[in-house]
């Protein structure tokens, strides 16, 4: 399907000046509403917003010279005319999603504007992929920007990718009509040492005049941290308390306070605003990565604005960092982020500002959701055969593949282990002592096998190592082909006969998550495109979702959406300990280490 552009300003400013000066009608009048203002931080009764070729003409206490015979008129009955909320930070594959689901999704919920990055699908096709998702995304009819991806691989030398971005294919989508930006800069080490690959990338983005996206994952903000922010990222979301929001918006970023499926990063960080009194202004709400359970059951943006509010943000603040301080941190305040003449007409009608119930829907003009019922068509790109066909193992699993050998003559070994905290992203660097049985390493307790099988080159390359946190009992496994960022598998189980099973699975699908247990499948969730996602609808593929995170708790686990610290083990660009095909990273020293540590 053909994109067709959003008219630009200054195509239609003649007659938004027409209807703001009572020569043409609107084509729409919002009547009777209290405007939230989030450039005076006001809410102001008794306001009407004329619209125009999707555009805002007008918007004060009477609209009656505005309106024609055939003006579409709307009451908002009193309710709150707010902005169409921004999420700032985020991976439309973590919804499982491809972008035209994702926007049915999150429509009903009240985003109107998406910054994305798709460094998922690039790490498994290349520059193609992200130019699949960038396609999609303008076929849209709410607003999703693109990020180019900036990091594939995330760490070079510790993994293997099924592509590498390289800075003439930074250079390149530069050009493109939807990239807004460059995507998160992961590799915080390569950047503070000045790595010219890393740099040349900045410098491609920063001649286009486009935003770059920052991801600096380190409790160290000393040398490294300054270094990193001379290198030129804008922005940040990988902190986790207050000092991490300071620190960034003192140095002149934007500190991104994310809230996803399993990130709950904004409590902790938010008392920089309600309690230290800093300007609100350089902070920005985002999900970063939200799975379609998330969507369906929770919401979208106006989860995280509700969550924000719940931890004592001022409403009107809350909503300025989902709306207009996004915008203007990508250069597009006169695009979005208010309901103000000249912006694209993006409203959400809400009758409570704390509680933020989503009743109508407003995206370039026309009504596109009603009381959580999505109302437009968000039309599909035609995804090759070459983006269905992803997984290349190389070999038929078993279990021996998933076997840790010890030592010759050992009864015992001192193994390091992943720990998976709950709720963050960062993991924990542990050691366990543990049995050894007919020259093999046994878990024990709540120590699990992790495997990563490489499924880009059919390589038949399996790394294994172990990891602790997910309480899994009985003989279970869980694979999936969501692994980030290189998106191979990972595979974690209690038992190597599930294991092979639950991998093989994946790879007779071509891509998804499956859960296993005494040799019976209790969940799967197709993924069939690059491996990530579904073209299916959200609330089907939430359906899966949802089996999914039950049969995991059926097999032992109780952690909050466990799925996300699964599928985010192998992220060698965030602290402590991670697997890779390479072998089990150190992310605090960017180096392999050992899985069983020397007997003495």
């Amino acid at each position: 399907m053909e994109h067709k552009p959003f008219p630009a300003w200054p195509d239609v400013a003649a007659d938004l000046v027409a209807v703001a000066a009572g020569r043409a009608p609107a084509d729409t009048v919002i009547r009777n509403g209290r405007w939230v203002n989030v450039h005076s931080r006001e809410v102001l009764p008794n306001h009407d917003v004329a619209i125009k070729h999707g555009r805002i003409a007008f918007v004060g206490p009477d609209s009656g010279y505005c309106t024609g015979p055939d003006t579409n008129v709307v009451d908002a009955g009193d309710r709150y005319i707010l902005p169409g909320f921004c999420d700032g930070h985020m991976h439309i594959e973590s919804g499982m999603l491809t972008p035209a689901e994702f926007a049915r999704a999150v429509i009903p919920h009240g985003t109107t504007s998406m910054f994305t990055d798709p460094h998922e699908i690039a790490n498994v096709l290349g520059l193609a992929g992200v130019r699949m998702m960038h396609d999609e995304a303008l076929l849209q009819p709410v607003n999703i920007f693109t990020q180019m991806p900036s990091c594939a691989p995330s760490a070079p030398g510790l993994e293997t990718t099924g592509f590498e971005i390289t800075p003439e294919d930074v250079a390149e989508a530069m050009t493109w009509p939807g990239i807004i930006g460059l995507g998160e800069m992961m590799n915080f080490p390569g950047v503070a040492a000045a790595d010219p690959k890393m740099l040349a990338e900045i410098a491609a983005t920063q001649r286009a005049g486009k935003t770059v996206g920052g991801h600096y994952a380190s409790p160290n903000l000393g040398s490294d941290f300054a270094a990193y922010v001379a290198g030129g990222p804008a922005d940040d979301h990988e902190g986790t308390c207050e000092a991490d929001a300071i620190a960034r918006v003192r140095q002149g970023m934007r500190s991104m306070m994310r809230l996803g499926s399993a990130w709950y990063d904004v409590e902790a960080q938010i008392t920089a605003i309600t309690e230290k009194g800093l300007d609100p202004r350089n902070f920005i709400l985002c999900t970063d990565d939200c799975h379609s359970g998330t969507l369906v059951n929770d919401g979208h943006m106006n989860r995280v604005v509700r969550h924000a509010i719940a931890c004592g943000c001022d409403p009107l603040v809350a909503l300025q960092m989902a709306t207009i301080n996004t915008a203007t941190h990508f250069g597009l305040e006169r695009e979005i982020g208010s309901v103000t003449p000249g912006r694209r007409a993006d409203i959400v009608l809400s009758s409570d500002l704390e509680t933020l119930p989503v009743e109508t829907v407003i995206a370039r003009g026309r009504i596109v959701a009603q009381d959580g019922e999505c109302l437009v068509d968000c039309p599909h790109y035609d995804w090759p055969a070459t983006a269905r066909q992803t997984v290349h193992l190389g070999h038929v699993l078993s279990a021996a593949d998933f076997e840790i050998p010890a030592p010759e003559g050992a009864n015992s070994v001192r193994a390091n282990v992943i720990g998976v905290v709950e709720n963050q992203a960062p993991t924990k660097a542990l050691k366990a002592d543990l049995s050894v049985q007919n020259g093999l390493v046994e878990p024990e307790n709540d120590v699990a096998h992790i495997s990563l099988v490489e499924r880009h080159r059919a390589t038949g390359g399996v790394t294994n190592a172990l990891v602790s946190g997910f309480g899994y009992t009985g003989n279970m496994a869980m694979a999936s082909t969501v692994a980030h960022d290189s998106h191979h598998m990972i595979v974690v189980g209690t038992d190597r006969d599930q294991m092979a099973l639950a991998g093989n699975r994946l790879a007779e699908l071509g891509g998804g998550i499956t859960i296993w247990r005494d040799g019976e499948e209790l969940a799967l969730v197709e993924l069939p495109i690059a491996g990530l996602m579904s073209d299916r609808p959200a609330q089907e593929v939430a359906g899966k979702a949802d089996q999914m995170i039950a049969a995991m708790q059926v097999c032992g686990c109780t952690l909050n959406n466990a799925y996300m610290q699964h599928s985010l083990l192998a992220l060698v660009v965030i602290p402590e300990l991670r697997i890779s095909d390479l072998g089990l990273i150190d992310v605090r020293s960017f180096e392999q280490i050992p899985l069983l540590e020397p007997q003495t």
